[in-house]
């Protein structure tokens, strides 16, 4: 069973107790020891089935207190994907704000697939549907009669531009990026990352918390891969800040002009093998004759070059198989039904700008989550995907 102090490191309040904390302690370890006794989610070891539990109760709390978390989330949601919920085609007994089974299968999916080592899994696995099923209906049992939590007021009646609400909303920050249970699953994986450099290097825990901290300033995280200033915007207004246009520069980038030259228009050049690469920046983008460029690539198969015209050349490997475009002849369909997924949820598989284009022209069609046919759920919501399982790789500029 969660020992009471992993539940309290979750809370807002933290390291102070509030009076709700225990009921809601208690009320995650019911569904822990529900989720254990069921043997339809028996493949979930039981570390990831007290954090998927955690997530779920966090969940819970923030929805009966209007927290804003939550509210601001699916809010974004319907706005960028026409859904409160992604991967659901929502009931018509869908409610906002309010306890519904869509909500729990997101989470239960969600926490699985970031904090598990398997982290590529459908979202409708048989196992994660039986879990989510079991979870929501000792929820519904309860939701009448648990009590509003306390210390999830954070957001309540701050403004974002007021001064004297600064130490609180650097608190609510703060609490969010690194312990609220919606952000800290997307996180897990970063961390875990820093963690492990710096004590190869190493590094003590003043050093490794300092990168942390950096990366909580710099870094994009959370389900929809925001900066910690837009989720403080999205829990306190529901909405993020109004977007700067961004002022597109009317000089073409040198290498955009010569590979749009080279081919004839088209912004990007598949290429297959390293010898015919160097060719093509020697021979088409003007690179000096001579020599052998990209040397770091030889071991490579295969190359897409793509060309921005403010940025300049990017360059991606090994995915030309991947990808079924009529410019792209190395295509293979069996290949790319068993790797067309990485695209979207390993980071640094594609550079964020190609990943962006090849989605946008349905390039990717064979991407699918592994043991399912649902290309469909994949097509719709490639962009939640990438940002939940990219983070800076996608959402970085």
């Amino acid at each position: 069973m969660l020992k009471f102090e992993s539940f309290l490191l979750g809370q807002p309040c933290c390291p102070e107790e509030t009076p709700t904390d225990r009921y809601y302690f208690n009320l995650t370890n019911r569904l822990i020891e529900l989720a254990e006794k069921d043997n339809n989610v028996s493949k979930f070891h039981s570390a990831l089935i007290e954090r998927a539990a955690l997530c779920v109760v966090g969940y819970f709390q923030d929805m009966i207190a209007d927290a804003g978390l939550w509210h601001g989330f699916i809010d974004e949601c319907r706005r960028l994907y026409g859904t409160p919920v992604p991967f659901f085609n929502v009931s018509d007994d869908y409610i906002d704000y309010e306890l519904n089974r869509e909500d729990v299968g997101f989470i239960v999916w969600y926490a699985i697939a970031m904090y598990s080592d398997d982290r590529c899994i459908y979202p409708f696995d048989q196992e994660i549907v039986a879990l989510a099923d079991v979870w929501f209906k000792e929820l519904e049992d309860v939701y009448e009669e648990s009590p509003v939590p306390q210390g999830y007021h954070l957001a309540h009646e701050l403004d974002v531009y007021a001064e004297e609400d600064k130490d609180m909303i650097l608190r609510l920050g703060s609490w969010l990026y690194l312990h609220s249970w919606l952000l800290r699953p997307a996180f897990a994986l970063t961390s875990n990352q820093i963690v492990s450099e710096m004590l190869a290097e190493g590094k003590g825990n003043e050093e490794i918390a300092n990168a942390i901290q950096e990366t909580v300033k710099k870094e994009p995280t959370g389900p929809l891969a925001l900066y910690i200033g837009e989720w403080v915007h999205l829990t306190i207004n529901h909405k993020l800040s109004k977007r700067r246009e961004r002022k597109e520069e009317s000089l073409m980038h040198p290498a955009f002009v010569k590979l749009t030259e080279a081919t004839g228009g088209e912004t990007v050049k598949f290429i297959e093998g390293y010898k015919a690469l160097n060719e093509f920046l020697i021979n088409s983008l003007g690179w000096k004759a001579g020599e052998e460029h990209l040397t770091q690539l030889k071991d490579c198969r295969d190359f897409v070059l793509m060309a921005n015209p403010q940025k300049g050349l990017l360059v991606a490997v090994d995915i030309c198989r991947c990808i079924k475009s009529p410019l792209n002849p190395y295509y293979e369909k069996e290949f790319a039904s068993s790797h067309a997924i990485d695209l979207l949820t390993v980071r640094g598989v594609c550079p964020h700008d190609l990943l962006a284009y090849i989605c946008e022209k349905g390039w990717l069609p064979d991407a699918k989550f592994p043991g399912s046919d649902d290309y469909e759920i994949v097509a719709r919501f490639h962009d939640f995907i990438s940002r939940c399982y990219l983070q800076l790789y996608y959402r970085g500029d």
